[in-house]
């Protein structure tokens, strides 16, 4: 089990750690409900350093990230961030990702705890054209501070005017007293807010000193339990969970990441799959009645025959009522369709819905 570097301070706040993707993390601090509110309303910090970072220099790094994943990177300028998606050869994702254009021919790729291995050795493996690649993960921390309070409550903290940081952009800056680090208006909350890159033996004087500013505004520690409640309200796909190796772009909904307008791994079988249409669809509902969904249960027709299956479900801690993602035949993908969700021995009646479920 690996630890981040900041580890110890969780355990002095009291945190519930538990294994998450090999790393020892906190999962709780006050509880779910509390921690997720204080983001929808306020500003929380978050300790994902658990998650992987590479580095793709030289001229034929825009080449190598253009070969692997879905996104058209060209269109990236520098200080600009972008969602894609490393399709596998098989019709299914290898993972989700952000590319960071930091400067020409210099990149940043963040990946997924549970993938980072995976992930390093799909890319390397598809690097014909020798761009340089480093493997940055041991070596860096991650903060997410996330809430609608989260530019006001951190100004202090650096020269970067963070109010003017658009969504997906990032700077190279001074914050917390340290140099160089990445403010990245990233984040997977849907709350607004920033992510923080720094080296391991930095992060402890960020944290202190991001709770320390955020301290008039309520700022708290928040864990990933929160951060799962968070994301599903926004209907965001989980690695894992809502996407898999098994599991389409198209089908997820993912087509608006997946640019055809490049050639990349297995765009072919891709583009006829969307052009045919996918015989399932990602879709997020929401019960009728009381009850919580949960990963793995079946979802059902009127007469009781299983359509699908839940890959994401919680309590929502924002509408009240239960909410998730699932897989269901396309002609029970569109919004009001009626399915049901086989809780325990009970069938309780759902509604598709349009994502976000959170309206803010």
């Amino acid at each position: 089990m690996q630890n981040t570097a900041l580890t110890e301070t969780h355990t002095a706040l009291g945190a519930k750690m538990v294994p998450f993707a090999g790393f020892n993390m906190p999962v709780s601090y006050e509880g779910v409900n509390i921690e997720h509110e204080t983001v929808r309303n306020g500003v929380g910090v978050f300790d994902v350093s658990h998650m992987g970072e590479f580095l793709i220099t030289g001229p034929n790094a825009l080449d190598l990230i253009q070969k692997v994943t879905s996104n058209d990177a060209s269109k990236l300028i520098d200080g600009k961030a972008q969602y894609s998606c490393l399709p596998n050869d098989k019709g299914g994702i290898v993972d989700d990702l952000i590319v960071y254009k930091i400067a020409d021919e210099k990149y940043l790729l963040v990946v997924n705890a549970s993938n980072i291995k995976k992930d390093w050795d799909w890319i390397s493996s598809h690097n014909t054209m020798n761009a340089e690649m480093r493997d940055l993960s041991d070596d860096y921390s991650l903060l997410a501070i996330q809430g609608p309070k989260a530019a006001e409550a951190m100004q202090s903290l650096t020269s970067v005017d963070l109010e003017a940081l658009k969504f997906y952009t990032f700077e190279v800056a001074d914050f917390a007293g340290i140099e160089h680090v990445i403010i990245s208006a990233t984040g997977y909350t849907g709350s607004g807010g920033f992510e923080i890159y720094c080296k391991n033996a930095e992060v402890k004087q960020v944290w202190d000193k991001v709770l320390e500013a955020g301290e008039d505004f309520g700022i708290k520690p928040i864990g990933l339990a929160a951060r799962d409640t968070l994301r599903l309200e926004m209907g965001y796909c989980l690695y894992g969970n809502d996407i898999t190796d098994e599991t389409s772009p198209i089908e997820a909904g993912l087509s608006w990441i997946t640019k055809f307008s490049k050639d990349f791994i297995n765009a072919e079988a891709l583009a006829k799959e969307k052009e045919r249409g996918a015989d399932r669809k990602l879709v997020g509902f929401e019960l009728d009645e009381r009850g919580i969904p949960r990963q793995g249960y079946d979802i059902v027709d009127g007469n009781g025959k299983t359509i699908g299956v839940v890959t994401s479900g919680t309590m929502s801690p924002s509408l009240g009522k239960g909410i998730g993602l699932g897989y269901v035949p396309t002609v029970f993908a569109k919004p009001d369709s009626k399915i049901n969700i086989q809780v325990r021995k009970k069938a309780i009646p759902a509604t598709v819905v349009k994502l976000p479920f959170y309206k803010g």
